[in-house]
């Protein structure tokens, strides 16, 4: 008997074990670093046919072609296989304008964000030939002509003409020379900061060629030690204008491809300027410029033939004029008018000009920014755009009548939303993701019903339901100078109120970002809340999505209200009853190291821990457009450079801190941090280090991300 009622009991219990949930397991580094275990599934390499009703895409090594309407697939273009460059994948593609032929870059080698060399292919469509483009060398920023029957192309800082009908290469520019003369590509300020590096734009008839000349000759170098196994280290040295030093001087010419003559365009006598972006109306060449403290824009109308010039729009603003990027202004296909992006009440809104400059409408108004301007569907007068209209947390898409009637928001979940349309505005392909759905990429006609999915990361989602994924919460609180700051916590999936944690923050908090936003991420952050640690991140003041006031506050001392605010949102989480206020850390990248630095500094008292990776530690060693931008002058403001400079208070260091930093770091210079420790230990401080050897400002690469954050970790393991 006794024996029967053992075995009912193990049986019992067997059945139990078969109908309990399955064990959900913690989140490591290497499901995150190696294994890749929550990365998301996109649509990648997407290109929108002319006619509006079909698009392109990268997948399966070749270039496939689909219809929008119903998902159908239509034919492959070509196979990469196919091609003579091996089966590689292309690093970019582009059709020309009659999508006769393609332009393919091929074994790009990157030199800093986003400049790169490559080998180029031209592809014709009908007859399934593929030339290469130049045989003299390898090629930066190619584009086809207009007319589909010639490649502009930069090579040793000079720009080269192919005619592909006579297999002809011509060079147009003569004097480019390593670190002194670049025609046709920009400087490396030009292309951190105003995120461009093709600086040509051929004119519509094909006829001309409007290009940037930088002179940088007068530009101070800095000098890199790259390291790469080799016995004696190579020297790279590069221009890099810092805060109030010279910048490279900028003209802009036209270049007459039937008569070969060149003609320079009047863009004042001042030389200390910035010349933000070159856009072609019809064929009179637009140039926007904009003083060195970058708080006055004026958009030129250049005459292409004799190079003079006349103003038709200026801003001034008080302190900046917010990122001017290629959706600042927007010529319309009349001719007649242009869309302008301007905060002039206060928010980020679009507005609508006659070409002589004057104001017809503001086409968007309220107290909320456009983040992104899509495009204007000039047939039906509708202008679509990404805005935070219901919150600075999402980003929904919406579309408004051109003279500002009819505003809808076409996207339906909230979240964040982006969104790429195709030619004719037909139909657009939305990305969608919040807190805690990730990717979901799904197909609309322009009236924002959805057709079909394209992506919704099903397998993602399935694997989620694996682990044991703690919740980030949003907030917000009040800090004591009456500012309402958001934030997200992330507690333990065990969380019990009754215990006390220890905290790390986590932030930017650098001008115009946010890091806290409704959307979808998956990272270290659950492997601390694994191991019983609270995540908090606040976006403080200068931070993006709230408008004007809020972000320019921070203008000419950057680090004094950003401080101030992660300072009062240790303080906060600090008073909660499940939190060990005496166990709060800090960390941040870049700006965010910047900052952790400095609240490790400035509020020793409260904070125990910081981890800086890549940190400006004094401003004036960081570059000439950025820092100025939101600084000034440090020859008018040397008291908002040096009294926010984490290097100013380096004999104030107590807690525990960690400094991490790449050699090849061409953005934030390993100098920051060198020149940190050098003052650290003058003051006898004790701090810990960590230096990696020929990697740049990301520190990526093989297991390097892995072994950097496992470093972190356990610095916090053991400190914190």
């Amino acid at each position: 008997m006794k024996k029967y009622i053992v075995l009912l009991s193990v049986l019992f219990a067997f059945s139990f074990s078969l109908n309990a949930a399955p064990v959900k397991k913690n989140i490591t580094l290497e499901d995150i670093f190696l294994n890749r275990v929550f990365a998301q599934k996109s649509i990648f390499g997407l290109r929108s046919m002319n006619d509006g009703e079909h698009y392109t895409q990268i997948e399966n090594g070749s270039l496939a072609k689909y219809k929008y309407a119903t998902g159908e697939f239509v034919e492959t273009i070509v196979a990469f296989g196919s091609l003579p460059f091996d089966k590689k994948m292309p690093e970019n593609y582009e059709f020309s304008d009659d999508e006769t032929k393609i332009l393919f870059a091929v074994n790009a080698k990157y030199i800093y964000r986003r400049s790169f060399t490559a080998d180029y292919f031209v592809y014709d469509i009908a007859t399934k030939q593929c030339q290469t483009l130049s045989q003299h060398g390898e090629q930066k920023v190619a584009k086809f002509s207009p007319d589909g029957k010639q490649v502009a192309f930069v090579r040793n800082n000079n720009i080269f003409v192919k005619n592909l009908d006579a297999q002809s290469e011509t060079q147009i520019t003569f004097d480019g020379k390593y670190n002194e003369i670049i025609n046709g590509h920009t400087d490396w300020v030009y292309e951190e900061e105003y995120e461009l590096t093709q600086a040509f734009e051929w004119s519509p008839d094909s006829r001309k060629i409007a290009y940037f000349r930088f002179d940088e000759s007068r530009v101070k170098e800095y000098n890199m030690n790259t390291f790469a196994k080799e016995l004696y280290p190579q020297n790279q040295n590069f221009k890099y204008p810092k805060a109030g030093e010279d910048n490279s001087v900028v003209s802009i010419f036209v270049y007459d491809i039937s008569t070969q003559n060149t003609t320079k365009m009047n863009i004042g006598n001042e030389t200390n300027q910035y010349i933000a972006r070159i856009k072609w109306n019809n064929n009179k060449l637009s140039i926007i410029r904009l003083n060195r403290k970058q708080n006055h824009a004026d958009v030129l109308l250049a005459n292409a033939e004799t190079g003079e010039t006349q103003t038709i729009y200026s801003d001034t603003e008080e302190y900046y004029i917010e990122r001017v990027d290629d959706s600042f202004l927007t010529f319309l296909n009349n001719g007649n008018e242009f869309l302008i992006m301007n905060e002039r009440d206060g928010y980020m809104h679009l507005y609508r000009y006659t070409i002589d400059g004057n104001l017809i409408n503001q086409v968007t108004k309220g107290d909320w920014e456009i983040t992104e301007f899509i495009g204007c569907d000039e047939t039906n007068g509708i202008v679509y755009y990404i805005s935070c209209e219901l919150s600075p947390l999402q980003r929904e898409l919406y579309c408004i009548n051109i003279d500002g009637s009819n505003k809808k928001m076409l996207s339906q979940q909230n979240g964040t939303n982006s969104s790429v349309f195709g030619a004719g505005f037909k139909y657009y392909i939305n990305f969608y993701s919040n807190a805690e759905t990730p990717l979901l990429v799904t197909l609309h006609s322009a009236d924002g019903k959805q057709l079909r999915t394209l992506e919704d990361n099903a397998q993602l989602r399935q694997r989620m339901t694996q682990y044991n994924i703690a919740k980030r919460e949003f907030f917000t609180f009040t800090t004591d100078d009456k500012i309402s700051l958001n934030g997200y916590i992330i507690k333990p999936a065990d969380f019990d109120e009754n215990k006390k944690y220890p905290v790390v923050m986590t932030q930017y908090s650098g001008p115009g970002s946010q890091e806290v936003k409704n959307s979808f991420k998956i990272d270290w952050e659950q492997t601390l809340a694994a191991n019983n640690y609270i995540v908090v991140c606040v976006d403080g003041r200068g931070t993006g999505g709230r408008g004007e006031a809020f972000r320019k506050q921070t203008y000419g001392q950057l680090g004094k209200y950003e401080v101030i605010d992660q300072i009062e949102t240790a303080k906060y989480i600090g008073k909660l009853p499940y939190i060990d206020s005496k166990r709060i850390g800090i960390w941040g990248w870049s700006y965010g190291g910047f900052m952790s630095l400095n609240c490790i500094l400035k509020a020793y008292e409260i904070f125990k821990l910081a981890i800086a990776v890549a940190p400006v530690t004094n401003w004036r060693f960081y570059d000439s457009i950025y820092t100025e931008l939101y600084n000034g002058l440090p020859q008018e403001n040397p008291d908002g450079y040096d009294n926010n400079s984490p290097i100013t208070y380096a004999n104030r260091l107590r807690g525990k801190l960690l400094l991490i930093h790449g050699t090849a770091d061409d953005n934030v210079h390993v100098q920051n941090t060198y020149e940190m420790a050098a003052k650290l230990i003058s003051e006898g401080k004790q701090f810990d280090m960590m230096i990696y050897p020929d990697k740049n400002h990301s520190i990526y690469g093989g297991l390097t991300r892995l072994q950097l954050y496992t470093k972190k970790l356990n610095y916090i393991f053991e400190n914190l």
